[in-house]
């Protein structure tokens, strides 16, 4: 049994059929790292996310605690408690 010879069109076809492969291949991996570098700052903002609900869930949980209370009053409504003096430095 005789082997065939591949003719030059057979190895132009079959060169430009790996250099298809090769550049599909290149581009699912940049595809593959961008959505890799999206799922990772996804993951970060989801992560805040959770810390700040934990924060909010704990705020509304203590709400009615009034040492919590009288320290929102005066650091971010300026109150004070009756009898107390507040001295206010000015050049």
């Amino acid at each position: 049994m005789k082997i065939k010879k591949a003719g030059l069109l057979t190895k132009i076809v079959v060169l430009a059929l790996l250099i298809g492969l090769s550049i599909t291949l290149l581009d699912l991996r940049s595809q593959l790292q961008d959505a890799q570098s999206q799922k990772d700052a996804l993951t970060a903002q989801v992560n805040a996310q959770t810390q700040v609900n934990a924060d909010l869930s704990d705020a509304v949980d203590n709400s009615d605690d009034p040492a919590r209370q009288m320290d929102i009053g005066r650091t971010d409504l300026g109150l004070v408690v009756p009898g107390e003096k507040i001295l206010k430095i000015t050049e």
